[in-house]
């Protein structure tokens, strides 16, 4: 992919760029290139990943069945300043507003359990210092848990395993 595609949208030539790789098959080659323009997109596509036959096709799949999209004002300071679609991360509340009298400590800091999903947008902020907009995919018994984190913090997980903060 030559740049990032969000799901719904039609493939266009300019998404696509050509690279050489070993491998037979789950790959669009580029004979085939024509076969998946003007076709919808199915799932978020990550800028320098590979294009899957599966990932085009008639209709938009996505969210997929058992998942759901949640939409963060993020706060600066509250990711990573280079967070992108694609990044698997962990949702986490977060510090209590100053003159609350609430006290964070130990397993109050962190939810039980822990959100975890994967980025499918990031909206600069509308004005200089105002929140980011992070659109996070997560399972959608997740999902009430995410969208009520007050002040929400996105944390970056390596992009395999299970870890967690």
């Amino acid at each position: 992919m030559a740049h990032d595609v969000p799901p719904g949208a039609v493939l266009k030539a300019g998404d696509l760029r050509v690279v050489k790789v070993a491998a037979d098959s789950g790959v669009v080659p580029v004979s085939r290139r024509r076969s998946v323009l003007g076709r919808l997109v199915r799932t978020p596509l990550v800028a320098g990943s590979l294009l899957a036959p599966h990932q085009v096709g008639a209709r938009a799949d996505f969210p997929p069945m058992g998942f759901s999209q949640v939409a963060l004002a993020v706060e600066a300071g509250g990711a990573p300043p280079d967070l992108s679609m694609g990044e698997r991360v962990a949702l986490l509340p977060g510090p209590a507003s100053e003159g609350a009298g609430v006290e964070v400590t130990g397993t109050d800091a962190v939810p039980d359990p822990v959100v975890v999903g994967t980025v499918t947008s990031v909206e600069a902020p509308v004005s200089a210092g105002g929140p980011r907009v992070v659109t996070v995919l997560v399972e959608t018994g997740a999902a009430r848990r995410a969208a009520g984190l007050e002040s929400p913090r996105v944390v970056v997980l390596p992009a395999q395993g299970r870890e967690a903060p």
